[in-house]
């Protein structure tokens, strides 16, 4: 029994040590985040003893009660699963996202007595009850609310919508495959889940190189790599600095300093649009980048940066440069911007009436 167990899931031992090793290896993940993940796998894996020892005593013969108690127990999982990964990887998700997948879980201890969601009859054949699609309903609104939320926390980029793109073929796979052939799916169903959790975590963990981890924005490294990337679609550029972040800083401390520039990242995340990229370039220092944006829309924008932040306690000053279908490069847009931006800048402190030297954060000029 044991040597037929690995010969037929051999490769989703392979992956699930190399996913150990890699949550192993890589620093880039919070404690939290890595232990949910070890959770995530070993619930795969003990999933899949369940599919292998169901399909055993299918082989068999009989055991009806031994196998409608595993059924419960695999439809119960499935969405479990599935809700672990949204709380994984879904940032600030509260616990109440398990309580479907809870409710489903007393729905199939309750089938195996009456069989309101399934029941195997005497000679082993599956009868769905009333509720019979309840587990596939479950299992896609947990994969939609899942598939959305990843992209709606993204930076819209094509790096990263590609592996949240894979992760929606493949849960899109095990709610759709059941029906085409049948129970034979469940031997790969563990195997297809265990290889697109580990390739969204590979690309997640490629992406983490290029996010600033205090804002989950863009970072430098990857401002230069987007410049780069398809320069004629950029049309415009916008420097954003914080204003009063030292004064903050000095009198508050740091955290709240962090906590500033953390509530500026969302509220400019916000305002942005599925055109427009993000970065955090410096200490207090934004840029967005624009592609294919009229002066019009980039002027919008900057309105809905400063509508943004008038909701919070925290200010900023904006400045931009538009290319449009001239020649600028990306160095010299990015200095037409900021002299703009610096000129807002000494104008708030104007107004404001307060020492500009306390709070500026410009960086060093060449």
């Amino acid at each position: 029994m044991l040597r037929n167990y690995i010969l037929q899931n051999w490769a989703l031992i392979l992956v699930s040590i190399a996913f150990v090793i890699s949550l192993k290896t890589t620093g880039f993940r919070d404690k939290p985040t890595v232990r949910r993940m070890y959770c995530l796998i070993a619930g795969v894996f003990l999933l899949s003893v369940v599919v292998f020892t169901e399909f055993y005593l299918v082989d068999l013969g009989g055991y009806i009660l031994e196998r409608t108690i595993l059924m419960a127990i695999r439809y119960s999982a499935t969405p479990l699963i599935v809700a672990l990964l949204l709380y994984t990887l879904k940032k600030n998700q509260k616990q109440h996202v398990f309580i479907p997948a809870l409710l489903l879980i007393v729905l199939n201890i309750i089938s195996v007595f009456n069989g309101i969601v399934f029941k195997l009859e005497s000679d082993g054949t599956l009868v769905r009850g009333p509720l019979g699609y309840i587990p596939y309903i479950i299992s896609g609104l947990y994969g939609v609310v899942l598939i959305w939320s990843l992209y709606r926390q993204s930076n819209r980029l094509y790096t990263e919508i590609v592996p949240i793109a894979f992760l929606a073929f493949a849960f899109a796979g095990g709610l759709i495959l059941p029906f085409v052939f049948g129970p034979a799916y469940s031997h790969i169903f563990c195997i297809t889940i265990a290889i697109a959790l580990y390739v969204y975590y590979v690309f997640s963990i490629h992406q983490l190189s290029k996010k600033d981890p205090l804002t989950d924005t863009l970072n430098l490294q990857a401002f230069y790599e987007d410049s780069e990337s398809s320069p004629q679609n950029i049309t415009a550029l916008i420097s954003i600095d914080m204003n009063g972040l030292k004064t903050i800083n000095d009198q508050y401390g740091h955290a709240e300093g962090d906590k500033a520039l953390t509530a500026l990242a969302r509220c400019l995340r916000n305002a942005a649009g599925r055109r427009q990229s993000l970065y955090r370039i410096g200490g207090d220092e934004f840029v967005i980048l624009c592609r294919s944006l009229s002066e019009e829309e980039v002027l919008a924008l900057i309105r809905n940066i400063e509508e943004e932040t008038a909701q919070t306690d925290y200010r900023c000053s904006a400045g931009y440069s538009y290319k449009g279908t001239g020649k600028k490069s990306i160095s010299e847009m990015l200095k037409e911007s900021d002299v703009m931006m610096y000129s807002e800048k000494a104008k708030f402190y104007v107004r404001s009436g307060k020492d500009r030297r306390q709070g500026s954060g410009e960086r060093p000029r060449d």
